[in-house]
């Protein structure tokens, strides 16, 4: 992939994890780390491929929560294989 692909599918991942973030169904553990992720994801002093190593991270300690909905672990699970197609 290209540094602009890159950006589009960092972008694509922030949209779906921000989703998450204000969606008042969803624990608050969860949309914490939803916040997380993203601000890992912008942090633009990173390359592209820490940023999506440190908001993977982030997304995998939440995973296993019991208490989160079903359709946002679908929605993390997807986001976490977009950002692990990134690399530097």
């Amino acid at each position: 992939m290209r540094k602009q692909e890159y950006a589009s599918e960092i972008e694509r991942a922030v949209q779906i994890l921000d989703r998450i973030s204000q969606d008042r169904g969803v624990p608050k553990n969860i949309r914490r780390a939803a916040t997380e992720a993203i601000d890992a994801l912008r942090d633009e002093s990173q390359s592209y491929g820490v940023r999506a190593s440190k908001a993977i991270s982030i997304l995998n300690e939440i995973i296993n929560d019991i208490n989160m909905p079903f359709p946002t672990r679908s929605q993390i699970l997807l986001t976490v294989g977009i950002l692990e197609r990134i690399r530097d």
